[in-house]
């Protein structure tokens, strides 16, 4: 992986993230952004999975809501950066186009 895109996928996602599960995930998305936005999906889900809120009384409360709304702020905030992989603008996308092929001519 091309180290401006390591670069700016741990500004993305931080310093702690493993840099060879990113490269793992690069190699299976082809896009830093659909990189980002998984790693971040899966931080979402773990999150959800585990009590939002816990209280003992007069002990500790534990409460993820404020990060599980930063992680959900993050994402919607993925759409707006720019990637630096992204094709610039006016740039010729690889994107697949399908057309049916018909015959020149009738044969008989």
């Amino acid at each position: 992986m091309d180290p401006i895109l390591l670069a700016w996928l741990r500004a993305q996602l931080g310093t702690a993230t493993d840099e060879q599960d990113l490269a793992t995930r690069f190699a299976r998305l082809g896009r830093a952004r659909a990189v980002a936005a998984e790693v971040l999906a899966e931080r979402r889900a773990k999150l959800l999975a585990e009590p939002l809120r816990m209280t003992v009384d007069g002990v500790v409360t534990i409460d993820q809501s404020n990060n599980l709304a930063g992680l959900e702020r993050q994402i919607a905030g993925l759409a707006e950066l720019v990637a630096p992989d992204d094709p610039a603008a006016g740039e010729a996308s690889a994107d697949l186009v399908t057309a049916q092929l018909l015959p020149s001519r009738r044969t008989r």
